[in-house]
């Protein structure tokens, strides 16, 4: 009997240990928020209170509708939706009759905007709150459900006074995939009583982590790419909205405290304005005074900058908007040892909700002064493109149809407007043609963004960098593209608008053969589409010229034929007709199998293709972000699966199953000696095995590849560190790696791992110090780097010498 009391009152103290690191959902609040009992409380819903479990998106989705529901000072809307389908909500909050006709304002808004002009005082301004862009720093997301209860619940006089003079858009959960995904993890491995000890399962995620969507990109870094759905829903409401002030909250290590912006100052890209930190500094008293009251520890203008503009902290900042940037120390799971302390995911929530408060606090206090300083920044603008002495960007269009609306796309989502040339010029040796190639306008409202897009600045004052120091639109889709000066802007009379769409070929029924240009980025997705289909079709070796129901047509290496004379399925010519419709790719009708120029349709080297069978290598050690690309490019654009198969299950695969195998970037120590043997074997007999970066090396040091890279001691040989002292060391830390540059490779044009490319020059992304040595045996090498390659951002000197 002693002993079943002793342990019902063990049982007792640990619900009570468990509970006291779950608070109460008004405790978060401040005191005096008043908050109206009709409006529910996220623990009414959830059947916890905020903090004592990791909230999943449903649960976050299906709050959200009902506060909406139940509060007339909000609606809640889908913008859209992730690759596995859950919705993006958004949320926008204002007094009721505001709300009633919140379309009208935004309108007014915009065009108070557009035109510079300084608001009224009874003109609302706009906060734009967005929680959690990475799924697994879920503080953010769960502090959103409290922010969002306290706009629509609390009778405060503050409260009245913010949402009389504001209108909050609410981005609740940034990477709902991610953060689902994380969610599932932290609370599948917590027990009654939390293990705060670090090595704890809880606090080490699996892989693929819950920091990445769905594909395992890092949507942080896609504001400017504009990828995925979720990048593509954000930026059209901010568009829409053009916000005052947008907040990012995120997390960082444990052992760390809590950061907001401004972060380093001599660290902000050069379109950034230094107004646009004064800004931000005065904002950031604010969420010092409050985060002072509550005796927590912080730190500001050290560690993060604001310079890469794909970033949500600085994507506003070039479009008359303050980002800021919230870091808070993450508790990993619910709660974790560090060395300042015990930190649970209650007190992470807690900093969060502190300082969304703190930016509206801020914010109204200073409505006037960041109004103002959004028409000042209309105007200062409209002034810059004006003197700057620059008309704008002439680019070259592709011959892919495909990438060419792509990167119109782009710029067409930020709001960046686009013209096709009216006359034929030329720039630098570079002609370019009317009606089709390019003219971006710097004189237009985003002119900061177009020349921060277009920039080739190479050396940057300070040059250290978070990450990324270029991202230039043109090189990063191979489109050679000069600048014009106001002069020679001039001379361009008029533009044409850009028409869209494909123009089709002449069809025939009953053809020779069909053909299609392998230059269009859509060309992979029809062959692959055509062989599943069980359609037979060859490859083109070398350039033709062929007789087609469009008259003569050149058709490049690489093209793809399906001739009648191989044996096809029933119906196989409606079926070709209706791929092409549905990818919208040019497919011509070829009459004869007798070329004017090149091969004959019945050469032996023409091949008849077989439909590949693809294994990408994942699991721990890996690099998902690597991994996530190749996975978007097979499923989203080509329509190829993969058998996406963790490293320590690749002994037991017969690799005989799989054409190609890909190894993007990781650690590959853990594969036996007696697993490299039977891949070698493999490699003899046809197969095909893809190394990127550290895989490349992998490849090399185990004798499947026929290249060799240069130690780190000899990539870094060029430093000289003899005179330097003991504060120079971050200096040199930053100058000894290449964190994001951009930089010029010559093709070799006849390789066939080049067909499909339309320049001899391929711009391309450096984040690493790996260099590979030009292999000696002749015919390997694709691609090599320039004498002088590097093109965009910054690289030190030495490391673009081994580079090149």
């Amino acid at each position: 009997m002693k002993l079943l009391r002793y342990f019902a009152g063990l049982v007792m103290a640990l619900a009570t240990l468990h509970q006291a690191f779950a608070m109460n959902d008004r405790d978060f609040l401040p005191a005096d928020a008043a908050l109206d009992p009709a409006i529910p409380a996220p623990a009414s819903v959830l059947g916890y209170p905020v903090g004592t479990w990791h909230a999943r998106h449903d649960q976050i989705v299906q709050y959200l509708q009902q506060l909406g529901m139940a509060s007339d000072r909000l609606s809640v809307e889908v913008v859209g939706y992730t690759h596995e389908q859950r919705p993006l909500l958004m949320l926008t909050f204002t007094n009721p009759q505001r709300l009633a006709q919140i379309d009208t304002v935004r309108s007014a808004h915009l065009q108070r905007v557009a035109e510079g002009k300084t608001p009224a005082q009874s003109d609302p301004l706009v906060l734009w709150m967005g929680y959690s862009v990475h799924g697994n720093e879920s503080s953010g997301a769960n502090a959103a459900l409290l922010v969002a209860y306290y706009l629509a619940a609390s009778q405060s006089e503050e409260v009245k006074q913010l949402l009389d003079n504001a209108v909050i858009i609410m981005e609740p959960a940034i990477n709902p995939d991610g953060l689902s995904r994380f969610a599932q993890w932290a609370n599948m491995h917590k027990g009654l009583t939390p293990n705060s000890d670090p090595n704890h399962r809880d606090h080490n995620e699996g892989w693929p982590s819950g920091r990445m969507n769905h594909y395992w990109f890092d949507l942080n870094r896609d504001w400017l790419l504009l990828t995925h759905p979720e990048s593509r829903a954000r930026i059209a409401h901010f568009q829409q909205w053009r916000p005052h002030v947008l907040t990012d909250f995120h997390e960082m290590g444990s052992n760390s405290t809590f950061f907001f912006q401004p972060g380093i100052p001599d660290r902000a890209n050069p379109w950034i304005s230094r107004e646009n930190i004064s800004m931000t500094n005065l904002l950031g008293q604010y969420h010092a005074d409050a985060l002072d009251a509550e005796n927590k520890l912080y730190f500001s203008e050290e560690s993060f900058d604001d310079f890469y503009l794909g970033k949500g902290s600085s994507y506003p900042d070039v479009q008359g908007s303050i980002g800021i940037l919230f870091e808070q120390a993450s508790s990993r799971g619910h709660l974790i040892d560090t060395p300042n302390g015990q930190l649970s995911f209650a007190d992470t929530i807690q900093n969060q909700v502190t300082t969304s408060l703190s930016t509206f606090r801020g914010a109204l206090a200073n409505k006037s002064k960041l109004q103002q300083y959004q028409a000042d920044f209309v105007r200062r603008t409209a002034k810059q493109a004006n003197e700057s002495g620059i008309a704008g960007y002439v680019v070259k269009a592709s011959a892919d149809a495909a990438l060419n609306q792509q990167w119109l796309d782009i710029l067409q989502q930020h709001h960046i407007k686009v013209w096709q040339l009216s006359a034929d010029m030329s720039k630098n040796g570079t002609a370019y043609q009317q009606g089709r190639d390019y003219f971006v306008l710097t004189n237009q409202a985003q002119y900061p963004l177009i020349r921060s897009l277009f920039s080739t600045q190479q050396d940057f004052g300070r040059n250290e960098f978070y990450d990324v120091s270029s991202w230039n639109i043109a090189m990063a889709f191979n489109l050679p593209f000069n600048e014009l000066s106001s002069k020679e802007g001039r001379k361009l009379k008029s533009l044409s608008v850009k028409s869209d769409g494909v123009t089709p070929a002449n069809w025939q029924g009953e053809a020779y053969a069909y053909g299609f240009d392998w230059r269009d980025g859509r060309a992979p997705a029809m062959l692959q589409a055509l062989l599943v289909k069980g359609i037979a079709a060859k490859i083109i070796g070398s350039p033709i010229t062929v007789a087609s129901g469009d008259g003569q047509i050149s058709l490049t290496a690489g093209s793809v034929v399906i001739p009648a004379a191989l044996p096809q399925p029933a119906n196989w010519r409606n079926t070709v007709r209706e791929l092409a419709q549905e990818k919208q790719l040019v497919v011509h009708s070829l009459t004869t199998g007798w070329t004017d120029k090149g091969i004959d349709l019945g050469s032996g080297a023409m091949p008849v293709l077989k439909t590949p069978r693809v294994m990408l290598l994942t699991g721990e050690g890996v690099s998902p972000y690597e991994a996530g690309e190749v996975w978007h490019y097979f499923d989203q654009q080509v329509g190829l699966p993969l058998a996406m198969v963790d490293v320590p299950r690749l002994s037991g695969i017969n690799l005989h199953d799989y054409t190609h195998v890909i190894m993007v970037d990781g650690r590959y120590a853990g594969i036996s000696d007696k697993l490299v043997e039977r891949m070698k074997q493999w490699v003899r007999e046809g197969g095909v095995l893809i190394g990127q970066k550290g895989a490349a090396r992998w490849l090399s040091e185990n004798g499947l590849l026929a290249a060799g890279f240069r130690s780190e001691d000899e990539v870094l040989s060029g430093f000289d560190t003899q005179s330097l002292k003991f504060s120079d060391r971050n200096q040199l830390a930053a100058q000894q790696r290449i964190a994001g540059a951009v930089f010029a490779t010559q093709l070799d044009a006849s390789h066939p791992l080049t067909f499909g490319l339309d320049a001899n020059q391929l711009s391309v992304f450096r984040n690493s110090n790996l260099v590979m040595d030009i292999p000696e045996k002749p015919f390997l090498t694709v691609a090599r780097y320039s004498k002088s390659p590097l093109l965009a951002g910054y690289a030190a000197k030495p490391l673009v010498e081994q580079v090149a």
